[in-house]
């Protein structure tokens, strides 16, 4: 018996953003590591091999949806077929996120900068704030995709979003931090440097905040699936 296809796709991207979260999770750890100089070198190659497991499976689970049609979906994966477009930019989008991640240890270990400044120290707390916001975003894309592939679902993913945002905005006032200290102290060197690692922590910050208003979209059209409170309150 062929497996549903919405059980399919749930079946995949569950391991698919294990990956993206172990994925990111490590950037704190390379981080801790390369201040104490210690072996931070392994952690680089571990998340290098994270990413790339993550843009083989990204791959599988777009090809997957692209693939199938609405004999293979049935009535109970409509919302499938109804926003297969929008999905496939979604799941595109959650792959940036392992890409930033490895573009930022890369810069680390190409650019090599101080660590013992309070620039070092904001990296740092972006780092942790976007890991828990990646923590947060398996949860609600998770639950997302098992309504989106289940017409009669419902969700309710205010909390959780709302709790990305929060993080994203703290992720704003750390990289303002982080380049006004550049700017301002006279024993930071190299402002320049800073400015643009705080940049690009910034930027991945946004793309998750980003995947959130994607879904916010996406969910706009589908009844039962409640990512933002009720203006009214009601």
């Amino acid at each position: 018996m062929t497996t549903p296809f919405g059980d399919q796709l749930e079946s995949q991207t569950a391991p698919y953003l294990e990956r993206l979260t172990d994925c990111v999770s490590l950037l704190p750890v390379v981080l801790e590591e390369y201040a104490a100089r210690d072996a931070y070198l392994e952690t680089v190659e571990d998340i290098q091999t994270l990413e790339s497991k993550c843009d083989e499976m990204i791959r599988s689970l777009t090809g997957l949806i692209t693939n199938a049609g609405p004999e293979d979906m049935g009535l109970l994966d409509t919302r499938i077929d109804f926003n297969e477009a929008a999905l496939l930019a979604l799941y595109k989008d959650i792959d940036v996120v392992a890409n930033l991640t490895e573009r930022i240890v890369q810069e680390l270990v190409m650019m090599q900068p101080p660590h013992e400044n309070d620039c070092f120290r904001g990296l740092q707390a972006m780092a942790t704030e976007i890991v828990s916001m990646t923590i947060t975003l398996e949860d609600v894309v998770t639950r997302f995709v098992t309504a989106i592939c289940n017409t009669y679902e419902s969700d309710t993913l205010i909390d959780e979003i709302e709790d990305i945002r929060a993080r994203e905005s703290r992720c704003d006032e750390l990289r303002n931090d982080v380049i006004t200290t550049a700017f301002s102290d006279d024993e930071i060197e190299s402002p320049l440097l800073w400015r643009e690692f705080a940049i690009l922590f910034d930027d991945l910050a946004n793309k998750i905040e980003d995947i959130t208003d994607q879904i916010i979209i996406i969910a706009s059209n589908e009844p039962g699936i409640v990512t933002e409170a009720d203006p009214n309150g009601e």
